[in-house]
């Protein structure tokens, strides 16, 4: 399963570490981590983030859930999380995605 949200005028780093406790209260482990900053060519105090993580199932230590996201604090930032529901099931998939929308709710950008 594949969930996309996009968020407005969000710091990066504030959503990644958010994700990342979010998905470790639901009882797995972090895998591999890695935010990286990247400056924008037109304005070098302007930065780029992208993070990704990768989390590892407390059953068989496979990977269950994927986070990665793109994005600046001025703009717009982009998650995607890659889900294995055999891994990480439903009820904990519902969990993850009220404790975003409790705090990022306000900031996502709705389609259409």
């Amino acid at each position: 399963m594949q969930i996309k949200k996009v968020y407005k005028e969000v710091n990066p780093g504030l959503l990644y570490d958010e994700i990342r406790d979010f998905v470790q209260k639901q009882g797995v482990s972090i895998g591999d981590a890695k935010l990286e900053t990247y400056s924008l060519p037109s304005d070098s105090s302007s930065f780029i983030y992208r993070g990704t993580i990768t989390f590892n199932s407390g059953k068989d230590d496979k990977e269950c859930l994927w986070a990665h996201l793109v994005g600046s604090g001025k703009g717009e930032t982009q998650l995607i999380l890659d889900v294995d529901e055999k891994l990480f099931p439903q009820d904990k998939i519902t969990a993850l995605l009220e404790d975003l929308d409790l705090i990022f709710s306000s900031y996502e950008v709705k389609p259409g």
